[in-house]
């Protein structure tokens, strides 16, 4: 049995439009939607061919999830004719650029005819249409050096590292280390606001002490990023990975002077702080993911990028992504009550708010 089969099989069980009356309609128009991306990575291909060096994993990213689509709509549509698909592809030389964007433009075509009988219920020539679809895209994986099987493989695992099938939490750091160089696994920290100098100051305080800094919303217009270090906490939990909180806390890893440094040093945490800041700024925009039960993939992908070669660049998509949700679910609490009490639990993974007394 060809790859193929095996990757529609695997694709089928990830399909989240599936009960939709409009499920057809929604597949057609992701097919064309990420067709259109592979045309705007081979643009940017030619425009940025010498700064643009990561072009090959973001053109291969894309076909990958062309792939998804053409799989799911292939499965529904035509599924005898392309359960043994020969996938066997004849590696054609690099072409010239305008020969491979002429390829992926008749990729973009050939969808569009697709996405029309879909419309328009015309099923019957569906299995001709995606045959020519599947040609297409052969020829402008194989001109880019790019292998099919090795984008499905990839957005495979992107898949099961945003959505899947069972969510379990990867291993905490720390968990092989003596207590003081672990992060705290149960511990409740009061975010005290008060008023100096006519501006509101947040003061963090655990077991009676002062944690980090005086915060302010360091803006001209004040939009609670006093509140921020919730995102730290968030992290800890559900990343099991914070170097601010590790030094608010002091409990950097001393004993392994490489982890110390590479991992708990300065830089890990001003990426932290970029991050928070990233997913801030865009949090804003959707009053900070109040009634929201997912974050963009985009943002994702952006911060997976950022962390690249840090620890954490091992945990996987829904894990941040519930650190983001969680983390602004109890900001919006700490908002909204001008401070209280978050207990932070990092055995059962749980970020708890109760308003101060």
């Amino acid at each position: 049995m060809s790859w193929f089969a095996d990757y529609c099989r695997a694709a089928e069980g990830t399909d989240r439009f599936s009960d939709r009356s409009n499920h057809l309609t929604l597949l057609a128009a992701g097919l064309f939607g990420e067709t259109g991306s592979v045309l705007a990575e081979l643009k940017k291909m030619e425009r940025e061919s010498e700064t643009y060096p990561s072009y090959r994993n973001r053109l291969m990213e894309e076909i990958g999830d062309v792939l998804w689509y053409f799989a799911r709509l292939a499965t529904v549509l035509a599924p005898d004719r392309f359960r043994e698909l020969d996938t066997v592809v004849t590696r054609s030389p690099r072409q010239s650029k305008s020969g491979a964007m002429n390829d992926a433009l008749t990729l973009g075509a050939t969808v569009g005819i697709l996405l029309n009988t879909v419309q328009h219920n015309t099923g019957n020539t569906a299995p001709d249409q995606l045959d020519a679809i599947w040609h297409a895209l052969m020829r402008v994986a194989s001109a880019q050096d790019i292998e099919l099987n090795d984008a499905a493989q990839m957005n495979l695992a992107k898949i099961k590292s945003r959505w899947p099938t069972i969510q379990k939490f990867a291993p905490l750091f720390d968990d092989h280390l003596d207590e003081v160089e672990q992060i705290p696994r149960r511990l409740t920290v009061e975010f005290q606001q008060i008023d100096a100098s006519g501006k509101k100051v947040m003061l963090l305080r655990c077991n009676g002490l002062n944690l980090g800094d005086r915060l302010t919303d360091n803006i001209g217009h004040p939009d609670f990023y006093r509140f921020h270090d919730i995102f730290h906490l968030a992290h800890a939990v559900y990343l099991g990975w914070s170097p601010v909180v590790r030094v608010l806390l002091n409990c950097k890893r001393k004993n392994d002077p490489q982890v110390d440094e590479n991992q708990d040093g300065a830089r890990a945490r001003i990426i932290e702080e970029a991050i928070s800041a990233i997913v801030f700024s865009q949090a804003k925009e959707t009053r900070f993911y109040d009634g929201i039960d997912q974050v963009d993939y985009g943002l994702l992908k952006t911060i997976s990028e950022f962390v690249r070669g840090f620890e954490v660049e091992k945990i996987p998509l829904w894990q941040w992504e519930q650190a983001i949700l969680q983390g602004y679910r109890v900001f919006r609490e700490l908002q909204r009550n001008g401070g209280g009490m978050v207990t932070v639990n990092l055995i059962d993974r749980r970020l708890d708010y109760t308003p101060s007394r």
